[in-house]
């Protein structure tokens, strides 16, 4: 993978400025490499500076305070963003609610442990009172998204604004463009390929696990069912055996098929280096996760980012979250702007 053009950024990582120099691959903290900068179209900072000058204010202040009240809602708005933009862009469809005329999104399997829905719903409605008919859901959820995290101490990235809503949600769609848990690190790449993303943005993407749960129906294929290690390219690593046998006697056991287990046990509520560290113990729940390490320049950069700064790690994440809020975004006069998030304008 060729080398990016160095480039000056300055990220905010919690509360603190860090300057830092992002270099290509074998260059940096460790060897860590960052992602190509992406620039969407009609997307600008301070978007609503003039038509709705209290929107970024409002969203922040109701999200921080939720979160401070239920921690949990941050990995849920982060993962709603994310299954957002992977199916249609970044266009608020995840929040439609399915219609006589069909299933949407937020009903297909992938996305029934969606959380955070009523939260965007609420914010929304705070916007709208302030500024009716301005601000996209697609942005509000993007914001939330962002503020949910840096409000459990995590990375804060630049979210430029100007997103317009779709106006159309179907199951199929997300059943068929949402990255799956079993899915190899070749069909991962050609997934995120396919949204204008690279190989570094899935592995610091996949960094969001550290403040995530998974229920054990969506391990099961790695609980039961182990691949051998090392026979052919890219074979995937078993989960530990120790760590499996714990899962299956204890808590899918007692807890089913629903029972939810923390990706990063131990402080699956703090953004750290945890969810990496178990990656390379063979710890990762998911066969996705696992399947990182079967890759020499992803694991190379994994085995980096662990025996770096902290800093490094946020940097480069809030990076790739920036590249994937503008993926496929839809701007001008394309699609609407929701009154409500859950339904298309009549």
């Amino acid at each position: 993978m060729a080398a990016a053009v160095p480039l000056p950024v300055m990220l905010l990582v919690g509360a603190m400025a860090v300057a830092v120099m992002l270099v290509g691959a074998g260059a940096g903290a460790a060897g860590v490499r960052g992602g190509r900068r992406q620039q969407p179209q009609q997307l600008r900072m301070g978007f609503y500076a003039k038509s709705c000058p209290a929107a970024e204010r409002i969203v922040g202040d109701y999200v921080r305070l939720h979160v401070r009240r239920v921690p949990t809602v941050a990995p849920a708005l982060l993962r709603t963003h994310y299954h957002d933009c992977f199916v249609r862009g970044c266009d608020g469809s995840i929040l439609l609610n399915s219609t006589a005329a069909g299933a949407a999104e937020k009903d297909a399997p992938p996305n029934l442990t969606l959380r955070g829905f009523d939260l965007i719903d609420r914010v929304k409605g705070l916007v709208e009172e302030a500024c009716p008919g301005v601000v996209s859901c697609a942005d509000v959820l993007a914001l939330a998204a962002r503020d949910a995290v840096a409000a459990i101490g995590g990375p804060s990235w630049r979210v430029p604004t100007g997103r317009r809503d779709g106006t159309v949600s179907t199951m199929q769609e997300a059943v068929r463009e949402l990255p799956s848990p079993s899915m190899t690190f070749p069909q991962l790449v050609a997934l995120f390929a396919g949204k204008g993303l690279d190989v570094r943005d899935l592995v610091w993407l996949s960094g969001a696990h550290t403040i995530g749960i998974a229920h054990c129906s969506s391990f099961a294929d790695r609980l039961y069912s182990y691949p051998t290690a090392g026979n052919g390219t890219g074979a995937v690593p078993p989960l530990d055996a120790a760590y499996a046998a714990n899962l299956r006697q204890r808590k899918c056991r007692m807890g089913g098929r629903d029972a939810a287990v923390e990706m990063d046990p131990g402080s699956f509520l703090t953004f750290d280096l945890g969810y990496y560290h178990t990656v390379l113990k063979h710890r990762a729940l998911f066969r996705s996760d696992a399947a990182l390490v079967t890759d020499p320049a992803a694991r190379a950069d994994i085995a980096g980012v662990v025996s770096s700064p902290p800093e490094v790690f946020f940097q480069v994440f809030a990076r790739s979250m920036a590249r994937l809020g503008a993926v496929q975004v839809k701007t001008g006069s394309q699609g609407e702007i929701r009154k409500h998030c859950a339904v298309v304008n009549s």
